[in-house]
Formats: structure tokens, sequence, C-alpha cells
């Protein structure tokens, strides 16, 4: 069994909504932590778990982010963490993986499928083996009660109910 953790300097956790259903907002993640464990080479055992510091949440905007953090939205001080922990890390073809999983937002808990694309293992310069990994899903926020809404005068949604899930992920083999 091997076990990976993730390489925060060299990963990153973002999201895209729709403003006004016209353009997206691009936001982060900035503190998170991620373990995979595997015992087959190709990774088709895998388990991974996944949390993130809510309040590590921006969008490069400061009035915005406090939005997110607030009873609105995440409601940060309740709910410190969301939190994603799979049930199964299946694969589709060379490279391509469905990875199966509970996601947890503000106490909520659902299944999500997510799609995997493995890209490849190397040592880097420091002799770390280093496995690479771009994730991509979507989610309804209203599912996990991000539930804030407002339209416009025209009667037009302020903000989405589908939010885009992209990470790209490198995580290093523990000795």
């Amino acid at each position: 069994m091997s076990t990976y953790k993730i390489d925060t300097t060299h990963s990153e956790v973002t999201f895209k909504v729709k403003h006004l259903m016209i353009t997206n907002v691009t936001g982060s993640f900035t503190k998170f932590d991620a373990t995979l464990e595997a015992a087959a080479e190709d990774f088709s055992d895998a388990k991974i778990s996944f949390e993130a510091d809510v309040d590590s949440i921006s969008t490069n905007n400061e009035q915005r982010d406090g939005h997110l953090k607030s009873e609105d939205f995440f409601a940060a001080e309740k709910f410190p963490k969301l939190s994603f922990v799979s049930s199964s890390f299946k694969k589709l073809n060379d490279g391509e993986y469905a990875l199966n999983g509970d996601l947890t937002i503000r106490g909520v808990t659902k299944p999500v499928q997510l799609a995997v694309e493995y890209g490849g293992t190397m040592t880097d310069p420091y002799g770390q083996v280093k496995a690479g990994f771009e994730i991509a899903g979507k989610i309804s926020r209203k599912e996990f009660g991000l539930t804030w809404t407002a339209t416009t005068e025209a009667g037009g949604i302020v903000v989405s109910d589908e939010v885009k899930l992209n990470l790209a992920v490198q995580m290093i083999k523990q000795a």
C-alpha cells in the first residue's frame, strides 16, 4: 500500500459560477489537504480523502469573499471545512477515471461523480515521486444548502445554481 499526500504548492482547487448568466466568476480555496492510498500501480483501487478550509476561499474580491463565508453561503463559522471521501475510483481507459464519493458542504453530504484525468507519475529533482491528476465535475450549490439568490430588475438570475469544480493536483508519494 502506498500513501500519497497533496503537494499544496503545485496544486490548485478552483470553482466557477455563472454571474448574471453571462460570465463565469472563478474562485479558489488556498488551504486544503488530501490523501490518496493505493496498492495498485494504476491507482485503480485508490481511496481518496480531501478537505478545504472554507475561510481560505478567494474570488479576488474581499466583499464577495465575505459574503461567501456568511450564513447566505458557506456559513464558515459553523462549518469551517468542506470535505470529500471517495467510495470508488474506477479506471475507464488509459488515463481516465470516474471518481465517486461523498462531498460534504455546510453539514450536508451528497454523492458526487468527478471525472479524473491521470497525467502520469514522475520523480522530481529532489527525488520525490509525484502523481498528477486533473479533476472536474459539477454540483448544484442549492443541494448543499447554499441557497442565496437574487434577481436583476429584468428578472435575470444573479448567481447560477450550477458550480463547476476544477482541481489540478500533484500528489507526493510518502516514504
